[in-house]
């Protein structure tokens, strides 16, 4: 049977692989450079995960209103979250956390994702508008949308045993420095 794609299906596809990428980006900082992510940090890739699932909802489960509100309460709470970390960083003369990608810091580029979601979404409801179609479409199952599927379940197991290698059962350390439990 080959896989229906609408805009939205598209638009939907893309989205998570757009937060595929920024999962693999942090990913690859983390174990190519040793970049240990912050407690901050680790909440920022679980707001894009659950992000993620918004857009990982609407193509397994049919385009819903509220897998669209979970994409954007999603994101509104990584960006809260961005703008606090940033805000710990406005000091003059303070280096911020991390490294840097194109001169920005990861939780400055959170935030602007973050907000750049919501944009998204805009624009996924305004070509749906366009193009007449509406919410409830039917579940994609073909081998794109099965890939994505997939590249994202990897990425979220494997910052769920990154998360759990770098804080055991407790608390995480403020700026860690190594993987609790691979001393």
């Amino acid at each position: 049977m080959s896989e229906q794609r609408t805009v939205g299906a598209i638009l939907n596809m893309l989205g998570l692989l757009g937060i595929s990428s920024i999962l693999v980006v942090a990913f690859t900082y983390q174990l190519a450079l040793g970049e240990l992510p912050c407690p901050l940090c680790l909440l920022q890739r679980a707001g894009f995960i659950a992000i993620g699932m918004g857009f990982l909802f609407n193509m397994r489960f049919g385009e819903r209103p509220s897998h669209y509100a979970m994409i954007l309460v999603a994101s509104l709470v990584t960006g809260f979250i961005s703008i606090r970390q940033v805000s710990l960083h406005l000091a003059p003369g303070d280096p911020g956390y991390g490294s840097t990608l194109f001169g920005l810091h990861f939780y400055t580029w959170a935030l602007l994702a973050a907000v750049g979601v919501v944009g998204y979404v805009a624009l996924v409801f305004m070509l749906k508008d366009v193009t007449g179609e509406r919410d409830g479409d039917a579940p994609l199952n073909g081998l794109a949308s099965n890939a994505i599927f997939a590249i994202f379940a990897l990425l979220v197991a494997a910052n769920l045993l990154s998360t759990v290698l770098e804080c055991g059962a407790g608390q995480c350390d403020d700026n860690p420095v190594r993987y609790l439990l691979l001393k």
